[in-house]
């Protein structure tokens, strides 16, 4: 079995602010958000980074960022939600990942920031600016998940709405 991981760092796509009564954590997406987390997953399939397994945080705006997400990429992964996840960072992730199969060796992480541009430097030792939407796929080596995230990471690359064309994530 091989050692290679890739880890999908994903923030929530844009969020609407200011809907009145609505706490932070059950804020839903804004036209801006529906619209992008489709792109975003059809860039995924474009560059073959297609998750074997899926961690999401469990406020609003994240379930819908990657359940726009599945809807565009083929097959079904693992997914499950947590509280634990929101506004969430490395250590959460660690807290995680011994429940990962070493026979999945691509995971992603739907979530929030600062946590996940904390989580993407603690790692990769790289600043990376993660905003709405964005998809930060490292590289790491480890025969499980807890000894991979034990060691340092690259980056691979990134998926920000903004760049990718209006219709095929391109």
């Amino acid at each position: 079995m091989s050692g290679d991981r890739l880890l999908l760092v994903m923030r929530h796509a844009k969020s609407a602010w200011g809907a009145e009564g609505l706490s932070d954590h059950a804020r839903p997406l804004n036209p801006r958000g529906i619209a992008d987390a489709p792109r975003v997953g059809r860039a995924l399939a474009l560059r073959g980074w297609l998750p074997d397994r899926v961690e999401c945080s469990d406020a609003v705006r994240a379930r819908q960022t990657w359940e726009a997400v599945a809807a565009t990429l083929p097959g079904s992964p693992k997914v499950t939600f947590h509280r634990s996840l929101y506004l969430a960072g490395l250590a959460s992730v660690e807290r995680l990942a011994p429940a990962w199969s070493a026979a999945h060796a691509r995971v992603m992480v739907v979530g929030h920031n600062p946590g996940w541009e904390e989580l993407v430097e603690a790692l990769s030792g790289l600043s990376v600016q993660v905003t709405t939407g964005n998809v930060v796929a490292l590289r790491g080596q480890g025969r499980s998940w807890p000894e991979a995230l034990s060691g340092r990471w690259s980056l691979v690359g990134v998926i920000r709405p903004r760049e990718l064309g209006p219709s095929d994530g391109a």
